[in-house]
């Protein structure tokens, strides 16, 4: 351990938006670093993404939707108003600026979507036209392709505005990542966790993201290699193997969380077994899809496996799936 971050003078500073699930997830690498005998603080940083929930916003327009929740975070990371930011991994873009590095991934929660709903316990039983709340475009693609005769409604903010929307019959169910509500302790409604087959997760759901300075790009080159050195034990190799997979995957195919695209990557069961990628590419209206269930050696490289599956979703016409790109 640095004595350098053992000093209470001298703390690592974590970045982190303020929302409810974004402060448990920064809180959570914070105690863990404090366990392990580091002095930590954490700073709030208000995101363009954050602005964009609030009632009565009006987003420039000019605006780019890639990494809106990360913008202001990765300010302060770059300026050295923080050390450490910590992000849901689906947040960041595919690439990073070069100043940045994704220097741990601690071990991923449960990737899944969720089916939130107490009158209606499964997506089969909701009654035809029943409308369900989500802004993912991948969400909706999906769900249509299952249930082409509901409808959607516009449902954002934080998971306490998206369940008091659904307890207020603003929308009949939502559709949920289940790592959220479970971090929250707040699934109490979730009676259906989606299997990868039938609505495959946003790459890196689950995940948890901790972003520094770039080696290459440090503003003090001792403290952040302390920084580097400090959270290396929270890394988990089968995570980072899976996310880097799955996000290139996603960055061979255009890339974007806007984009009607899942792929889940699921580590192998032991020595002997084998890592499975599951895909998906969904016509926006869920009549056409293309889907990828394979698998590969435990001694695979990660971003092989991703090249091979986006490979094989363009050959099969994934890409006349996906909407054309905004010029």
């Amino acid at each position: 351990m640095s004595s350098e971050h053992n000093n209470p003078r001298n703390p690592i500073r974590i970045g982190s938006r303020g929302s409810q699930l974004a402060l448990w997830q920064a809180n959570h690498i914070l105690y863990a670093l404090r366990d392990a005998g580091y002095h930590v603080e954490l700073e709030i940083i208000r995101t363009t993404g954050d602005r964009m929930q609030q009632p009565g916003f009006v987003p420039p327009a000019n605006l780019d939707g890639k990494g809106i929740f990360i913008k202001e975070i990765e300010e302060a990371l770059e300026e050295g108003r923080i050390d450490l930011a910590v992000h849901s991994l689906k947040d960041l873009p595919t690439k990073l600026a070069p100043q940045f590095t994704l220097a741990a991934i601690p071990k991923r929660a449960d990737a899944r979507d969720v089916w939130v709903c107490e009158s209606y316990w499964a997506l089969h039983t909701l009654p035809t036209g029943g409308r369900i709340g989500t802004t993912s475009p991948r969400r909706r693609a999906q769900i249509l392709a299952l249930r082409p005769d509901v409808s959607f409604v516009e449902v954002r903010g934080n998971i306490d505005t998206r369940l008091k929307k659904l307890a207020d019959g603003k929308c009949d169910a939502l559709v949920l990542a289940a790592a959220g509500l479970d971090r929250l302790k707040r699934a109490e409604w979730v009676h259906q966790r989606f299997c990868p087959e039938e609505m495959c997760p946003a790459p890196g759901q689950g995940a948890l993201a901790l972003e520094t300075r770039s080696p290459d790009y440090p503003i003090d080159e001792a403290r952040d290699a302390c920084i580097r050195n400090a959270i290396a034990f929270l890394e988990h190799p089968y995570t980072r193997f899976a996310v880097n997979a799955e996000r290139t995957t996603l960055d061979a195919l255009g890339g974007g969380c806007s984009l009607p695209i899942g792929v889940h990557c699921i580590p192998p069961a032991g020595e002997a077994g084998k890592w499975r990628m599951i895909a998906q590419v969904v016509a926006p209206d869920g009549e056409a899809m293309v889907q990828i269930d394979t698998e590969a050696p435990c001694n695979t490289d990660p971003i092989a496996l991703g090249l091979q599956v986006a490979e094989d979703l363009k050959s099969r016409g994934a890409l006349d799936l996906l909407p054309a790109p905004v010029a």
